[in-house]
């Protein structure tokens, strides 16, 4: 069945949730509806400005543009637009975007009759974008906490914050934030290579069955976690590494102000062995 012929099986009224039927119509393969409207034109707005700021700020070399967050100085206020104000703006756009993607996602699962897995999982994509530039920066004070909006000028403000506080891969929520993606990456590099295996036998074998999958890992690791099982494990790893990300930077600088290796001392003065003749104080 060709897959438009398919989608209009699904093309039905209703679901939205807000504009009624105003924007409920498709352009293309494309729901439209009230959100995807706001997003298209946020967006747009958004890149705008960044094309402004780049114009002001006397480069058009894509590695250099660098949008910047308003001086420490400003505080939580309001700056000029060539002293961070675009920056300000920037964000709302970005933020309203995002957001609005997310609701026009929970729009076409409604419409579906499906779960809202999707637009819950992107939410903590959205989250982890937030507390980089919204909360964060809120609870220490000053705009000037968000990250710039530039290659080069983001990656000199990841490193920066890093050594603000000694090596930052002693932050233990990083530690569980790397953990997590890497694992998400080895679930779903697993999961991929045995769909592709089964789906491409050698020439003239039949394409093999979920219980030929399932038979593999059995032999292979002694355990199947079946095909539904291994969609949950990806996105339970997946929303823990955004999850885990947003917590080690925002603790940096509100909970937490010294260097994270020193964290670990907790360890250290643990009271089994903190006394021990010969111990670690002994």
């Amino acid at each position: 069945m060709a897959l438009l012929s398919f989608e209009r099986k699904y093309r039905v009224r209703g679901g939205t949730l807000i504009g009624g039927d105003l924007f409920d119509f498709w352009i293309g393969p494309f729901y439209v509806g009230f959100f995807g409207v706001t997003t298209a034109f946020f967006a747009l707005l958004g890149t705008v400005l960044i094309f402004y700021g780049a114009a002001i700020g006397g480069t058009w070399n894509p590695f250099l543009i660098s949008i910047e967050p308003p001086e420490l100085e400003v505080g939580l206020g309001m700056a000029p637009l060539a002293e961070g104000g675009l920056w300000q703006l920037i964000t709302m756009c970005a933020t309203i975007a995002f957001i609005s993607w997310a609701l026009r996602e929970v729009e076409i699962a409604r419409k579906l009759g499906m779960g809202l897995h999707v637009p819950f999982a992107f939410s903590f994509a959205i989250l982890a974008y937030i507390t980089l530039v919204v909360i964060r920066p809120v609870l220490m004070g000053a705009w000037g906490h968000g990250f710039p909006y530039g290659i080069f000028s983001h990656l000199d403000w990841v490193n920066n914050v890093g050594y603000a506080y000694g090596n930052f891969h002693y932050n233990p929520a990083h530690m569980n934030a790397i953990t997590f993606f890497f694992t998400t990456t080895l679930a779903l590099a697993l999961h991929g290579s045995l769909i592709l295996s089964a789906a491409n036998p050698e020439k003239g074998e039949t394409m093999r069955q979920p219980e030929h999958e399932d038979t593999f890992f059995r032999d292979f690791i002694g355990y199947s976690i079946g095909p539904l099982g291994i969609h949950r494990l990806g996105l339970f790893l997946a929303l823990n590494a955004a999850f885990w990300s947003a917590v080690c930077i925002v603790v940096s600088g509100t909970v937490w102000f010294d260097a994270w290796a020193d964290w670990w001392y907790w360890y250290v003065d643990l009271p089994f062995w903190v006394d021990l003749e010969g111990g670690i104080n002994g």
